[in-house]
């Protein structure tokens, strides 16, 4: 990607994030770069453009961070094998990478902003905010903990609790983080809700080391 066309995309981001999707025009992310609209249409053929390549961003880097930390890259029902390798130190590192990533990361922290502003106007991207933020990863760890379970690496549960349990302090801590003012006590507190919960639910014959 050119800079130039990274630099529309970063800049697009930002204002999305602080005035929302739909108030922000081509022209205004045209003039924050001190560039014209037909410039600006050398690289995005319009504001929805510059929005599908800031979603395919979002989930390249999802993906590429997946890897990194060895969890599954897609859904259960296209890559069940993935799930059956995951250990809850892979879901440590993952989550506590997770938390720095939408917080601490401008790109993801902004996009994270959008969703939160637009959830309320467009259907699409109050799905989108569900998939990235709520209900898509709460079901990732369902299918997680299942296989978990079905290994014996947990002690007995319902997979969906466990979820629940799981990230529901993740979630709050990320929507936390924007106005607090001891942000390393925040992720010190996602680090002590991990060793907790692994020290609880593991399996006494399985169980890992927080």
């Amino acid at each position: 990607m050119s800079d130039t066309k990274e630099k529309i995309l970063l800049t697009a981001l930002r204002l999305f994030a602080r005035d929302g999707y739909e108030a922000v025009s081509v022209s205004a992310i045209a003039g924050e770069l001190g560039m014209t609209k037909g410039a600006l249409y050398k690289h995005y053929k319009n504001k929805r453009d510059i929005f599908d390549h800031i979603v395919a961003r979002m989930f390249q880097v999802d993906a590429e961070r997946s890897r990194q930390y060895e969890v599954p890259e897609e859904q259960f029902d296209r890559s069940p094998s993935a799930y059956e390798q995951v250990t809850m130190e892979n879901i440590r590192r993952f989550t506590l990478a997770q938390f720095v990533f939408w917080t601490e990361d401008e790109f993801a922290s902004d996009f994270r902003k959008m969703l939160t502003l637009e959830q309320y106007r467009s259907a699409e991207m109050a799905e989108l905010y569900s998939s990235c933020l709520v209900a898509g990863p709460v079901a990732y760890m369902e299918d997680i903990f299942r296989e978990m379970l079905n290994k014996g690496a947990l002690r007995a549960a319902d997979p969906k609790q466990l979820a629940l349990e799981f990230f529901a302090p993740l979630y709050l801590l990320i929507n936390m983080w924007d106005q607090a003012k001891d942000r390393i006590a925040l992720a010190a507190m996602l680090d002590d809700h991990i060793a907790r919960f692994i020290q609880l639910n593991a399996a006494k014959d399985r169980k890992e080391k927080p």
